[in-house]
């Protein structure tokens, strides 16, 4: 019998080999197909909006375990729990709906009026405290994006509050003239400020968060002698440290009327600079440059783009939307006089603002009306007996958990990144070679 043999032609011909079986009979595992709603809902679990959302409901769960903790009613209730448990759950839950409840209406809506516009000022509160911390935490957001961590949002608005009640405050001049220079001399302030330490750092390589925290105070100080000293920035007739009130011509006026005094058009300039640093970012080709900065500056260097002025942009900008940050303070909120402490600590929760919001400008908008309604409901949550620090701990606690993505994940039973499984996996392959 002639001709080849089977298993010859087997292997001259390896592709009419049969595949390989798979199967439960088998022992392996078929591969499960995934549709494409499961892809989309596993990756929208992953997704930063989710995390950051989780974020919040999970610190006002612990923010709400302090409330009743610290809580008279619940402290009293709770020394005969054994014998009635029921009345230290009504009294801690009573706390923690009344401390709430009281957030919501100093900060949003004020259902126990009823005048309408009574009942939507706590709104229009919360966007006014939060116009200064947007704008300052766009600062830091810039910053961030270029691979800098600004720390100094405090100094530059110290600085750009200098520049305006210096050189801006003793001009006499009709209130279409007098606004814009006031804010342009602030803006200006604060840029040259930042743009030092931008300098220096492409200068010299000094690291940006040793230059901004000693700038910072190199800032308070200035300020300060300034205020102390009679024909610098000490209101006259006066030996106290704070400046003359702001001239009417150079406040802010009302956005909405007399009846909503805290909300100016000083958040309109807040959101235009939003959608200033988003273009600038996200849209134009420095924003390009910026971006690739931050992810690798030695690739972005050896691409051709100059690191060394990309840094200088950066903390130019930074610090201009700081100084815009001190103007929506001494323009809008504080209008009697300021002092060297008109940051208000702005300057620091711009750092918590922009982390919030993912170094993003739409993102940072959002966090900054977030922790502008927090501050606003902060004091209604006082008149109930709530100490201000509890709002201070949902803050942080906010920041703790955005920080930690896997104790997020790992709450609320959330699908892991493909990252986070493959450090698993190879932390379980190192276990079993050593245990090999």
């Amino acid at each position: 019998m002639s001709g080849t043999t089977p298993g010859a032609a087997d292997a001259a011909h390896p592709a009419t080999q049969l595949p390989t079986a798979s199967g439960p009979m088998t022992g392996e595992k078929e591969p499960k197909e995934t549709s494409r709603t499961d892809v989309f809902f596993r990756e929208l679990m992953r997704g930063s909006a989710v995390t950051t959302i989780l974020a919040v409901v999970l610190a006002l769960i612990v923010g709400g375990i302090l409330i009743a903790v610290t809580n008279e009613d619940v402290e009293e209730a709770s020394g005969y729990f054994f014998a009635r448990p029921t009345d230290t759950i009504v009294a801690a839950w009573n706390a923690i709906y009344n401390g709430y409840e009281a957030l919501f209406r100093g900060a949003v809506f004020n259902p126990r009026v009823t005048d309408f516009a009574a009942q939507i000022r706590p709104l229009t509160n919360s966007l006014g405290f939060a116009a200064p911390l947007i704008a300052a935490g766009l600062g830091v957001a810039l910053a961030f994006r270029v691979g800098l961590f600004n720390i100094g949002a405090r100094g530059q608005m110290l600085v750009g509050a200098l520049f305006a009640g210096f050189f801006a405050f003793n001009l006499d001049l009709p209130l279409l003239v007098h606004l814009p220079i006031t804010l342009l001399a602030g803006i200006l302030g604060g840029a040259i400020w930042g743009g030092l330490v931008g300098l220096l750092k492409a200068r010299t390589g000094a690291h940006e968060v040793i230059l901004t925290i000693m700038l910072n105070y190199v800032a308070y100080y200035l300020l300060l002698w300034m205020l102390r000293t009679p024909g610098l920035l000490q209101a006259e007739g006066t030996n106290q440290p704070q400046s003359q009130p702001t001239p009417a011509s150079a406040q802010f006026p009302d956005l909405l009327g007399p009846m909503f005094p805290q909300l100016d058009w000083g958040f309109v300039i807040v959101v235009i600079a939003t959608l200033f640093v988003w273009w600038l970012i996200e849209r134009s080709s420095l924003g390009l440059r910026m971006r690739a900065v931050g992810e690798n500056p030695h690739a972005a260097r050896a691409g051709g783009i100059n690191v060394e002025r990309i840094y200088v942009y950066a903390m130019v900008f930074a610090g201009g939307l700081a100084g815009l940050a001190a103007m929506n303070q001494i323009q809008g909120n504080v209008t009697t006089g300021f002092a060297a402490t008109i940051d208000a600590g702005i300057g620091f929760d711009a750092i918590t603002v922009a982390l919030l919001g993912r170094s993003r400008a739409w993102g940072t908008f959002a966090a900054g009306i977030l922790f502008g309604a927090l501050k606003a409901g902060s004091f209604s949550m006082q008149a109930q007996g709530i100490p201000v620090d509890i709002v201070l701990v949902v803050q942080s606690l906010v920041v703790l958990f955005i920080a930690a993505p896997p104790l997020l994940r790992a709450v609320f039973f959330l699908p892991k990144t493909e990252i986070e499984k493959a450090d698993k996996a190879r932390a379980k392959a190192a276990k079993k070679a050593v245990s090999a």
